[in-house]
């Protein structure tokens, strides 16, 4: 589906065109076309191609998606795919975007993604002596309001941790704990997927051989693999607080089972004594001194029960029962 389709001259937007007249455009000097897609369909990206001659191997990963965050050169042209990572319940929705960047044109690509990005073309409309820039100032844009995006999703994934770790050692809710534990590290994956490969591309595009269209924008894209390196460093950070905590976990299920070995073995001594007694005075024997006493059974009570009790105190004392 088209969003929207724009011609830009000297950072001014000039009109709203439709996509017959884009060719005619890119003829203009100082002019750069910037089209807009979301979930588009395989004629449209056929009609996208012929318009601004875009390679066959970036469109075809423009079609079937599900690409590895990543920036390609086809001649002139930079391909750039990112993944929009938005928060669902219980998982997190995953989107893309496919970017294809020319000297004169960009033209974006949505797909599986609500998330609205009308807001990029204000901004850069706001400041016409920044999109005179072209096409590499847009595409700097784009990638920003990507980035930033994450951020969000960083903050409610240290929130969840914060609200595990107040319940880390409630007693019973160990398991508990794993399970949302896993859950987030899941999550945290997902992210670490589109942050890690954009931020090794993205270096490509302010150091050394620079493609030609970001040539301008060195210190902009600079900016983003800022923010990529510190989102990067935060998903580390946050993985290494979710291992620990789950071995914390793991430790603190130990503990409990301990504790309820602990108290079978401190029964199973008192019952062992009760039964030792009870085995050797029921033996069959013909000849049992025992036997012939009076107030034997009582006293035979009585010792086991003394003993039992003396067993249980010393049990209690250590913390056993």
């Amino acid at each position: 589906m088209l969003i929207n389709c724009v011609a830009y001259q000297n950072g001014v937007k000039l009109a709203d065109i439709t996509v017959e007249e884009i060719s005619d455009y890119l003829e203009r000097k100082e002019c750069f076309v910037w089209v807009a897609l979301r979930d588009t369909t395989d004629v449209e990206l056929e009609k996208m191609q012929e318009e601004f001659a875009l390679h066959d191997l970036a469109i075809e990963d423009a079609s079937h998606g599900h690409q590895r965050p990543k920036i390609e050169e086809y001649g002139d042209t930079l391909f750039v795919v990112m993944h929009l990572v938005e928060i669902g319940h219980p998982d997190l929705t995953l989107g893309e975007i496919s970017i294809f960047v020319g000297r004169n044109f960009i033209l974006s690509i949505r797909n599986r993604s609500a998330r609205d990005l009308h807001g990029v073309r204000e901004r850069c409309e706001r400041e016409p002596e920044l999109l005179q820039l072209g096409s590499g100032f847009v595409l700097y844009a784009l990638m920003d309001a990507v980035v930033d995006s994450y951020f969000p999703v960083i903050d409610e994934f240290e929130s969840q941790l914060e609200s595990i770790e107040e319940h880390l050692f409630d007693k019973d809710a160990a398991l508990t704990n794993i399970e949302q534990l896993y859950q987030l590290k899941r999550k945290v994956v997902v992210l670490k997927h589109a942050v890690m490969p954009l931020m090794e591309a993205s270096g490509r595009l302010h150091g050394g051989r620079v493609p030609p269209v970001c040539a301008t924008t060195q210190e902009y894209f600079r900016d983003v693999f800022d923010h990529l390196t510190r989102i990067n460093a935060t998903i580390d950070a946050i993985r290494d607080t979710i291992t620990t905590a789950i071995l914390v976990c793991q430790s603190t299920v130990s503990i409990e089972q301990n504790e309820v070995n602990k108290r079978l073995a401190a029964w199973a001594g008192i019952f062992a004594v009760a039964t030792a007694f009870a085995g050797i005075w029921g033996m069959n024997f013909q000849h049992m001194p025992e036997l012939s006493l009076v107030y034997g059974y009582p006293m035979a009570l009585f010792l086991i029960l003394a003993i039992c009790g003396v067993l249980y105190y010393r049990f209690k004392k250590s913390g056993w029962l």
